[in-house]
């Protein structure tokens, strides 16, 4: 137990530096947008694709963890979108955005941090797995039905148009890419590059964490008590559920690997959550749905972690 609380307690001690730092308006949250492009842009690609590139090219990416977790991360789309319209006769557009904080987690900022610190080198290779499926798949489907729910005034080409540009300029697609053929035909930088890139990648881990504390330090918690709260149990509970029952009915068989997928599933969810939900009206909603998740996913983490060290997901 004390091995586990010292590894959540030390991610949150950062994030928490983080939030003291901007609360004491040094700087303000409005102005600490460049670290998280720094990470987003820079640090992250370049773990990814030090992480990708130097791999044998059979063993890039483990297409049976892909397969799962893109499985479980639907399956809990699909139950959420028919909750949400069904159940609470939302419409589409905002079941589609309510569903987006329960299924996409934070894995750049905080699911291969925490990962790192217990799996090690497991995390950096799966990490791949979860940038895929959430921006090839799971984000642009999302963004989709928003947009396919009448209420907008594009026509389904810019939709479609617009999609395609954000996957072919998404850095961390751009660097799993290049790291596939750097692998492939066994490629290698100049050695100052290349070191470049190994900086890069340390600096991605705490930087990521004290953004995230940046963040929450901006955020206010407003009176939207059902919908957070439902957010908050898809996002912490149902999340890594789904992941672990499709990770046992597809028979998966290599512990750390599952125990990477739940572990970055119960993350909370992705950073930039408030900022794509501001086109549909919802920021306010997701912004204090994410601050939410995220204090409590410090407990929620704290036990995954725990019941993972007594042997219970292997």
């Amino acid at each position: 137990m004390l091995t586990v609380f010292s590894i959540t307690s030390s991610i949150f001690i950062i994030i928490a530096l983080g939030f003291i730092t901007v609360r004491r308006g040094l700087p303000e949250a409005s102005n600490t947008r460049a670290l998280g492009i720094f990470v987003i842009d820079y640090a992250l690609p370049a773990l990814l694709f030090n992480a990708i590139s130097q791999q044998p090219t059979k063993q890039l990416l483990n297409f049976d963890l892909l397969l799962a977790y893109a499985l479980g991360s639907l399956s809990l789309l699909v139950i959420g979108i028919i909750f949400r319209c069904f159940v609470q006769r939302k419409d589409l557009q905002e079941a589609a955005i309510l569903t987006m904080g329960m299924t996409i987690s934070n894995s750049a900022f905080m699911g291969f941090p925490i990962a790192e610190q217990i799996i090690n080198e497991t995390a950096r290779a799966s990490l791949a797995v979860y940038v895929s499926v959430e921006n090839l798949l799971m984000l642009p489907l999302l963004l989709t039905l928003a947009e396919l729910s009448g209420k907008t005034k594009e026509s389904n080409f810019s939709i479609l148009k617009a999609i395609i540009k954000r996957l072919i300029t998404n850095p961390l697609i751009i660097s799993i890419s290049a790291g596939v053929l750097f692998s492939m035909f066994e490629l290698h930088f100049p050695k100052p590059i290349s070191h470049a890139l190994t900086m890069l990648s340390g600096a991605s881990a705490p930087v990521a964490l004290f953004y995230i504390g940046c963040t929450l330090a901006g955020l206010q918690l407003k009176g939207m008590g059902g919908d957070i709260s439902s957010i908050i149990f898809g996002k912490l509970i149902l999340h890594p559920l789904a992941i672990y029952v499709t990770l046992l009915i597809l028979s998966f068989n290599n512990p750390m690997l599952k125990q990477a997928a739940v572990i970055n599933a119960s993350m909370p969810m992705f950073s930039i959550y408030p900022l794509i939900s501001q086109k549909y009206g919802y920021q306010d909603l997701c912004a204090a749905a994410m601050v939410a998740t995220t204090v409590i996913s410090f407990f929620t983490i704290t036990g995954l972690l725990c019941l993972i060290q007594s042997g219970y997901l292997n």
